[in-house]
Order: C-alpha cells, then structure tokens, then sequence
C-alpha cells in the first residue's frame, strides 16, 4: 500500500526533474570555493531575501548554530522563544558548542514574543550578567506566520541595544505565499535569516544562511569548524535551486490541503480543532485520551502515516496530493 505521509514536510522525496537536474549539475570543490552551482544557490537564495551573500549548510540545525556562533561569543546570551525550535530542538548546540546562554520566554499565542518582556530580559553591562547579544525569532511557528509589524518593531528593540536579530526562517517561504509579502520584505528587518530547502520547497538536503557580507565570510569559518564543509556539493546544491525557482509558488496549495485536511476532521465529533486556525501547511488536532491512544498505528493500517501526539501535528506536502487528503479523511473517520 502507497502510504500518504503526513508526518512532516520534510518527507518529501525529489521528483524525475530535480533528480536530472542534480545529476547534470556542474560541480567543483566547494571548500577551495569553487562549486559553480553552490555560488549559483547562494547568490540566488540571497537575492531572494535581500541580503548581500548566503551560505549553503547541509542542514537547517546547523544553519541556526553558525548564525549563533557568529553572532555571539562564550559566555553571551540570545533571547529566544521557550518553544522555538532554535532553543528546544536543536540540541542545545549553541551552550554545547559556543559557551553561548539561551534567556527563553514563553512564546505569545500567535507567535510572537511579548518585546515589552523580552526588553526587561536584557542584561545591562554589569559583569555579573551574560552579555545579551542577540534576539532570535521563527516564522512561520506551529504553521502560523508572524504577523506583520512584529518584527520590525522588533528591530526597533535591537537597536535600541544594540543587539542583532536573526530569523529561523526554515519556512519563510511558507510565511510569504500566506501573506502575500515577499520574503525580501518579510526578512528586510533580520541582520541573518535562516532558509530550510528540504522542508515544503522539497529539497532532499540543505538549508541557506544568509546575511551581509561580513556576517557570511565568519558564518563560513564556524561552517567548517562544525564540519559542513563539503566538497561536490553542487549535486545538492542544484535540487535547492531548483526548489527555489520551481516550489514556491505551489507552496499555495499545500495550504489550501492543509485546510481541506483541518475541515474534513472537524466534522468527527472526537476531533478538537478550528479550521480558521490554519494558516499554512500544518494542522493540528486533540482527541480524547482515549480516541488517542494507539490512533497512528491504527491510522498506518488504513494507509496514513503520522506522527504521535496529543494535539498531533499533520503537515501538508508536495507529495501529498488533494485526492490523498480526501483519503486521510476517510481513514480517520473509519478509525474514530
């Protein structure tokens, strides 16, 4: 039985074009510098988000850490989101690698952080304190987008203190189709932005750090120190390029999925979700403890994969087609 995958958008496997693509990319040493489709990725992806230079990352974990570590030395502080995956879910590397303090603060309902706390979270230059140097921010969360202002007003914050501001951008492009601004304008105010390729754009691998100039030469350094730097990478690189100019635009409908999945479940009593609440590619659904109990191996019998939780997230996806959507419905109906 094909199963439809709903566990996360990073499932997604490359098509026949991406695959001849890469195949046919022209590739060189990309530590000497000289991987022709690399540089071609990175002054696309840089383009795209209105930064000076990029810099390809094998994943978007460690795109998040070379920012971390640029931005910050031993013994400063970023402040970040108590659920952002840049704090909880990437092992701690920026304690574990760089001597470099998370100040978490509970995420807002929709997203954001409260800035009148996150103002009161910065330490004054006093030696007692670690040096806050950085605020870090994620769009989209729990597949809603920041709303729009937050961010800027956010920099206005920074450089009131003269902090920087990065974005865990790995759905940016996510953000930008549901919003109808264009990534440049929605990462106009970061000083580096994070850009995951192997998400809803359908990259097998790879994410792009991007920032000034400056800021991406160190990123390099930090790149090679936590052993990214790889050679014929251009055979990855080409699938990123080719998400980048052919999957954006599609990311549309695996929204409109996403809330066709959100409508189909609500109409099972069981079901404890709000249909309005989706914004992107993500649903999430609660049942009673009982209903959830056992529901995903029960699901996989009926052809659906997901993933356990209680809300349990499903994720829309380029492999996931609107006649499959119609499926898991089904599926779900016949378990509950």
């Amino acid at each position: 039985m094909s199963l439809i995958d709903l566990r996360s958008d990073t499932v997604t496997r490359p098509g026949p074009e991406m695959r001849r693509v890469m195949a046919e990319a022209e590739v060189g040493d990309d530590v000497f510098r000289d991987d022709p489709t690399v540089e071609r990725l990175e002054e696309l992806a840089a383009g795209m988000v209105g930064k000076e230079k990029a810099l390809f990352v094998p994943s978007g974990t460690q795109s998040n850490l070379c920012a971390l570590l640029t931005h910050c030395g031993r013994g400063d502080e970023y402040i970040v989101g108590q659920q952002a995956h840049t704090y909880i879910y990437e092992g701690g590397g920026g304690a574990a690698l760089g001597g470099i303090q998370p100040q978490p603060l509970d995420l807002e309902e929709d997203g954001t952080l409260d800035l009148e706390k996150v103002e009161g979270l910065v330490k004054p230059d006093d030696y007692h304190f670690a040096r806050t140097r950085l605020l870090c921010l994620e769009n989209t969360t729990n597949g809603r987008v920041l709303p729009e202002g937050h961010a800027e007003q956010a920099r206005l914050l920074v450089d009131r203190h003269g902090l920087r501001l990065h974005l865990d951008g790995a759905r940016l492009f996510n953000a930008a189709v549901r919003s109808g601004r264009s990534a440049r304008e929605i990462a106009a105010p970061f000083d580096s932005v994070s850009i995951c390729l192997s998400k809803g754009l359908g990259a097998p691998v790879g994410s792009v750090l991007a920032g000034q100039a400056g800021f991406i030469a160190e990123a390099r350094r930090w790149r090679k120190v936590v052993g990214g730097g790889m050679r014929q990478s251009g055979l990855l690189a080409a699938a990123g390029v080719y998400a980048l100019e052919n999957h954006v635009e599609r990311l549309a409908e695996d929204h409109a999925n996403a809330l066709l999945l959100a409508e189909g479940l609500a109409q099972f009593e069981s079901c404890e979700l709000d249909p309005g609440r989706v914004q992107t590619n993500m649903v999430y659904v609660r049942l009673p403890g009982d209903r959830a109990q056992g529901l995903p191996e029960r699901l996989q019998e009926h052809g659906v994969l997901v993933y356990p939780g209680n809300p349990m997230r499903l994720v829309t996806h380029l492999d996931v087609s609107r006649a499959e959507i119609e499926q898991a419905v089904e599926a779900f109906g016949k378990v509950l």
